[in-house]
């Protein structure tokens, strides 16, 4: 598969978990953000509070789950990531709440799971 391709489908599940969230109440800030250090899927705003989002699609659970691959290093790139949009993102500035989530699409029947306050301590 090409990477053009893994792109399109990336974009496609984002597509998706954006949709999902957005149903649930939550609106979008900014899609795609990225720094030297990392990207980061969704950015949202559910009352005072930002969520940054990562989106995880697996086909089966052959290998473990989509939630499993937000790894300890991931985790790190996207709180240093997060840290970058919060000093020079001025839209920021008012809400003093974020945290991080993982939306997880899995399977032929594309279920949706929504895991708030993802990130692990330590």
């Amino acid at each position: 598969m090409s990477l053009l391709s893994k792109f399109k489908i990336g974009q496609q599940y984002e597509t998706q978990a954006l949709q999902f969230l957005q149903g649930q109440g939550l609106t979008l800030v900014e899609r795609n953000f990225r720094a030297k250090c990392g990207e980061i899927d969704l950015i949202m705003l559910e009352n005072d509070e930002i969520i940054f989002v990562e989106v995880k699609y697996r086909s089966h659970t052959n290998f473990g789950v989509a939630s499993e691959s937000v790894t300890r290093a991931k985790q790190s790139k996207l709180i240093k990531t997060a840290q970058i949009w919060l000093s020079t993102n001025k839209k920021s500035a008012h809400h003093t709440y974020f945290r991080f989530d993982v939306v997880t699409i899995t399977g032929q029947q594309q279920q949706i799971e929504w895991i708030k306050n993802a990130l692990t301590e330590g």
